[in-house]
């Protein structure tokens, strides 16, 4: 179901069909995009999904003292996808020697942290892409898992991407990690 005058719909399978990579692309979602436009201000902003969860938890790790995970959600829900993807990396920065701020993210990471990405396979955001048509989109994305290296940021409002170079693993010492929805 793509807008009207869009050239493909908002969907990873088909972005990642596109051979026309020469000219620049506009990606919209319902959540990441204002989320994005909301840290632009930030002085340092990252960009995750399933792809690229564990290289930005390496990247993070020994860089900063404290991290705040927000989850973009979606129509006000803090979505299993996005705990799962948030618990991830705060689990990854907890072995590297971050500790949770508080007892809700702590609760997220204990319930998501090692959870696979098909946990969220019978979430409300994986009902309505399978509603919709949409199941190679679903398939797709529990596909993709952490098959990124490269790391997102934001720099003002555009998001950059930096590859990381070698295992840039490091010791948080006793920084903290805080996991949440937006």
């Amino acid at each position: 179901m793509k807008p009207h005058g869009f050239a493909i719909n908002n969907s990873p399978a088909e972005v990642a069909m596109r051979t026309d990579i020469a000219r620049p692309m506009i990606l919209l979602s319902s959540s990441g995009t204002r989320l994005m436009h909301a840290a632009r201000g930030s002085q340092t902003a990252y960009v995750a999904c399933f792809r690229n969860a564990a290289s930005l938890a390496i990247h993070l790790a020994g860089r900063h003292d404290r991290v705040a995970i927000i989850g973009a959600g979606s129509r006000g829900e803090f979505r299993k996808e996005d705990q799962i993807c948030c618990a991830w990396i705060a689990a990854d920065l907890m072995r590297a020697g971050y500790r949770t701020a508080d007892s809700r993210t702590t609760g997220v990471v204990e319930r998501w942290g090692d959870a696979p990405a098909t946990a969220c396979a019978n979430g409300k955001s994986a009902a309505y892409l399978r509603d919709s048509g949409q199941r190679r989109d679903l398939d797709f994305i529990l596909a993709h898992v952490n098959d990124l290296e490269e790391i997102f940021w934001l720099d003002g409002a555009e998001v950059v991407m930096m590859p990381v170079e070698g295992d840039e693993r490091a010791t948080g010492g006793g920084a903290a990690v805080e996991a949440g929805g937006a």
